[in-house]
């Protein structure tokens, strides 16, 4: 990165300072789309004037009138400043886990310790103050009997041909962003996964069915059971999903993996 475009650029810290918020903080609102920070070579993340502008307005709308995190979404969303499709679906997810939890009328320690998180967690997850990594919400898809495509709000049948802008998004995760290319009355689960560098899956997770991936760009490693597979541009993979695995992003730049399961209980 030339000298000149890299000072136009802050580091999470100095981020965190003008903002008056924690780097940990500044993360969690990155996984809702608040901030879409560029890594370095070195995995750093670099933030623009605009992120810490739109970064600070979050803050405001937190301290002074009280907005959970996706209420601030929403309201972002109508003042232009994210695009639509950014953040909405943590919200999505904390409110319908919230719901899952309320219909069976069970408290946060009782699903907490279930599923093998921390009730501040779960807390977070609830209220939309964080997101999932995708082993943590098949685990809480596992443990309501669901699926993870619930969380996308993918109801009723698609059209034969769905346009990038029509796709259904499931932020899971810092680092994950996964897109549905396809819903309703299918054989198939296919998704688009971009994985950031360095991200990953969380925890081992299993389920019925069969998955097929293909590497579109960048790398991924994926474990089954203890068995680490190393896959480059143009590898394909096939596996049976009851297999505990879990997967990660190696390298330096975002991985691209078309990743298809059936049947369609991911």
């Amino acid at each position: 990165m030339k000298r000149a475009a890299a000072e136009s650029y802050l580091k999470i810290g100095e981020v965190a300072r003008q903002v008056g918020v924690s780097p940990s903080v500044i993360r969690s609102w990155e996984s809702l789309g608040l901030a879409r920070p560029r890594r370095t070579e070195s995995r750093y993340r670099l933030y623009t004037r605009d992120d810490v502008t739109r970064l600070k307005r979050a803050r405001f709308l937190r301290k002074v009138r009280g907005l959970n995190a996706a209420a601030i979404v929403q309201l972002l969303k109508r003042e232009g400043r994210i695009s639509s499709a950014a953040g909405a679906s943590a919200g999505v997810i904390g409110s319908h886990l919230r719901q899952l939890r309320a219909r069976r009328r069970l408290s946060l320690a009782a699903v907490a310790r279930a599923v093998g998180i921390s009730v501040g967690f779960l807390s977070a997850l609830e209220r939309s103050q964080m997101s999932g990594s995708v082993g943590t919400l098949r685990k809480l898809a596992r443990f309501y009997r669901t699926s993870i495509l619930e969380f996308y709000e993918a109801n009723g049948v698609s059209s034969r041909h769905v346009r990038p802008a029509e796709r259904k998004v499931l932020e899971a995760g810092v680092g994950v962003r996964m897109e549905l290319l396809a819903w309703g009355n299918t054989a198939m689960e296919p998704h688009l996964f971009c994985i950031a560098p360095g991200a990953a899956s969380g925890d081992p997770y299993a389920h019925d069915g069969e998955e097929f991936i293909y590497v579109l760009r960048g790398e991924l490693v994926i474990t089954l059971d203890t068995l680490e597979h190393w896959l480059k541009p143009g590898d394909s993979f096939y596996f049976e999903s009851a297999i505990p695995h879990r997967w990660r992003n190696p390298s330096r730049r975002e991985t691209r993996v078309l990743w298809v399961n059936t049947p369609p209980t991911f």
